[in-house]
């Protein structure tokens, strides 16, 4: 489970996508809550997250959405930038 970004107290990570299921996803993990997101939208997929630190997941997932997709198909990860 490669860790792409850590910002603001979130970890953002990924699994290997053969271990993984559709549709592409995201993990993100902050003090007691973890939740996947959609990489198309950036909503959470299932569980809760705290309402400030689910928006900032989704910019990230917005800014880097391209890179987030390539990553998933190609298996090729690599840290992204953390929001500022």
């Amino acid at each position: 489970m490669p860790t792409i970004s850590y910002f603001y107290g979130i970890t953002i990570f990924m699994y290997l996508k053969n271990k993984e299921h559709n549709p592409p996803h995201i993990h993100a993990v902050t003090q007691d809550f973890y939740a996947p997101f959609l990489i198309s939208t950036g909503e959470i997929m299932d569980g809760e997250f705290p309402l400030k630190a689910k928006a900032l997941v989704k910019e990230f997932i917005l800014k880097y959405q391209k890179e987030l997709e390539e990553m998933w198909e190609n298996e090729k990860y690599s840290k992204l930038p953390p929001l500022k």
